[in-house]
């Protein structure tokens, strides 16, 4: 009896790493110190010490049930962005930049390409926020998980100025909400999404004509990385004074989350385009509108307050940056929280 006839492949992991590493290579920023395989990560701050009170900023999060559309579409490149972006898009929520990530893979049994495939994933998403990928573990669980699944987590750290950073401290009434654009789904609601399609390969193989491509194509669709808008909007000279990642919880969890006391947020529905993939959602799972507001992000990833003079100047900005943006709603006086209307 060895190791290997217990379930766990030491060589297979060693495999595995020699596989990911090119992707992890090209994550690479000057600032870290070493090479992979190490049994740390090793990261100078020498180049912050010019910041009047440096601060870090962390995020910790996973792909979730989505995971489960990768194993049935046997499409593991994407799923990686969506863990990293779940993570740094939190960061730059606070005005942080992020600097390292390290992920976490847990499955059933090693199988090198897979694992190099999901390691890309997370790597094309580091390298679309200037993260480095500086670490990560892969374990083997034979009897707790099925041979041909995995789970998917990780954790990034950024940085941020304490004068620069985003608390809704200054939000205002009469400040303008901007919304920018998902790419659809992104991570969250997919344990209803499950329910309200057949998870087979014919259901997702299925092309519909208001979605423009598959249902698979669609729900798989990875998160977008807010990381380089939000940055466009500091160097445009715009002061970002409130922020909300619309992740699960949806509009009704996450936009208080940016307010104070005595404010209230208004977002009107009529101001952009519900996508496609939610009209559908809601149809086919008849859904209470309620609902889909609560628990999915309805076309709008992440919203930004800005003073009502600076409207013009952070659009431009968020357009130059690669995404799309609306002006949704705005602050006026009341209890914290959001009216959608």
């Amino acid at each position: 009896m060895d190791y290997k006839n217990a379930g766990v492949d030491i060589e297979a992991g060693y495999q595995s790493v020699e596989l990911m590493k090119k992707y992890v290579k090209e994550t690479m920023r000057p600032e870290v110190l070493g090479g992979i395989g190490g049994f740390s990560g090793a990261f100078s701050m020498e180049k912050f010490k010019d910041m009047e009170k440096p601060t870090l900023v962390s995020g910790t999060d996973g792909v979730g049930t989505k995971i489960k559309l990768a194993f049935l579409m046997d499409q593991h490149d994407t799923v990686g962005i969506d863990c990293v972006a779940m993570c740094v898009n939190d960061i730059a929520c606070a005005g942080g930049e992020p600097l390292f990530f390290l992920d976490y893979i847990a499955c059933g049994k090693n199988e090198p390409a897979k694992i190099a495939t999901i390691v890309k994933g997370v790597a094309e998403g580091c390298r679309q926020c200037g993260a480095a990928l500086i670490g990560g573990e892969t374990a083997e669980h034979p009897g707790l998980m099925p041979e041909d699944e995995y789970d998917l987590a990780g954790f990034a750290v950024g940085v941020v100025d304490e004068k620069d950073l985003i608390t809704g401290a200054d939000l205002r009434v009469g400040d303008v909400l901007i919304g920018i654009a998902s790419s659809g789904v992104h991570s969250n609601g997919f344990s209803l999404v499950r329910k309200v399609f057949d998870m087979t390969k014919e259901s997702l193989d299925t092309y519909y004509d208001e979605l423009g491509k598959t249902l698979g194509e669609a729900l798989i669709e990875p998160t977008i990385i807010y990381v380089k808008a939000l940055r466009s909007i500091k160097d445009s000279g715009v002061t970002v004074k409130a922020c909300s990642h619309i992740t699960g919880g949806g509009f009704y969890e996450n936009v208080p989350r940016m307010l104070h006391d005595g404010v209230h947020a208004e977002i009107r529905k009529d101001s952009y385009e519900v996508p496609a993939i939610f009209r559908l959602l809601q149809k086919k799972g008849g859904i209470d509108e309620h609902m889909m507001y609560n628990t999915y992000n309805m076309g709008i990833g992440m919203i930004v307050a800005v003073d009502s003079a600076d409207v013009d100047k952070a659009m431009e900005a968020i357009r130059t940056a690669g995404e799309t943006c609306y002006v949704i709603g705005g602050i006026r006086d009341g209890e914290k929280g959001v009216t959608i209307c």
